[in-house]
């Protein structure tokens, strides 16, 4: 271990986040601090400047991230000079699900799936990722097209309660309409699993609202006939949903 290690050991974690997905991996390093032990239970998250700098997002972000871990219970965040982001024990909050604010329900799902939650994850990007590739070199016309965009729109206007099943409809969409039923098929078994995993953990509305603006760069790259974007797209938004499913099993 070097000095540089044992003088901050929160380094490891606490990295420039470079992805296009800047909320969820906010979220996922804050999870990794909490997770990990290395702000225990009753200590204070670092000051709201630094954790900004050291993970180069901007202090709105960060709220929304330090937001969702307050609503989920595993952050009291408390006003005044000695205020700041205190870890606390899970399902403290009457208002909040102990078994969705502590993880245990992901991890218990996670586990059922063992060494194939990785392998799943994978296959998932590989499957999406060359449909939307395939989509956008064949882009869909008449009432295809329309399909897109009624699953995009259908998508945006979902109640919270009824997010995920609008969002299997578009990416399902997608896998159906790159002229490869095996790919089709394939993909609506693995979404089935990635769907159960989702279900442990709370939707998070910054997240939704990133999801959209992809969702609508998605549609408008397959029906735009741009292949390298709907790949990029594609690749980004499911890297965003890994890192939240990656950020609460840690």
């Amino acid at each position: 271990m070097t000095e540089a290690a044992e003088a901050d050991p929160l380094a490891a974690v606490l990295r420039p986040v470079r992805s296009g997905n800047t909320f969820e991996e906010t979220v996922q390093r804050l999870l990794q601090l909490i997770r990990l032990g290395l702000v225990p239970e009753g200590e204070r998250l670092p000051p709201e400047r630094d954790l900004a700098e050291r993970l180069q997002v901007s202090r709105v972000t960060l709220r929304e991230a330090l937001k969702v871990l307050q609503d989920t219970g595993l952050l009291e965040v408390r006003r005044g000079r000695y205020g700041g982001a205190f870890v606390r024990r899970p399902g403290l909050d009457p208002l909040t699900d102990p078994a969705t604010a502590d993880g245990s329900e992901l991890r218990r799902r996670a586990e059922l799936l063992g060494d194939r939650l990785e392998d799943t994850l994978l296959f998932r990007e590989v499957l999406e990722v060359g449909a939307a590739e395939l989509c956008a070199a064949r882009p869909p016309t008449g009432a295809d097209a329309q399909r897109l965009r009624d699953c995009l729109a259908a998508t945006a206007a979902a109640p919270l309660a009824d997010y995920r099943r609008q969002d299997t409809r578009l990416h399902l969409a997608v896998a159906e309409l790159c002229g490869s039923a095996s790919v089709a098929g394939q993909y609506a078994a693995v979404r089935a699993t990635v769907n159960d995993l989702l279900g442990g953990i709370p939707l998070l509305p910054p997240n939704l609202e990133h999801s959209e603006r992809q969702h609508r760069e998605l549609v408008a790259a397959i029906l735009g006939g741009d292949p390298d974007r709907a790949r990029a797209v594609m690749r980004e938004h499911l890297a965003g949903t890994a890192a939240l499913l990656r950020g609460f099993l840690a």
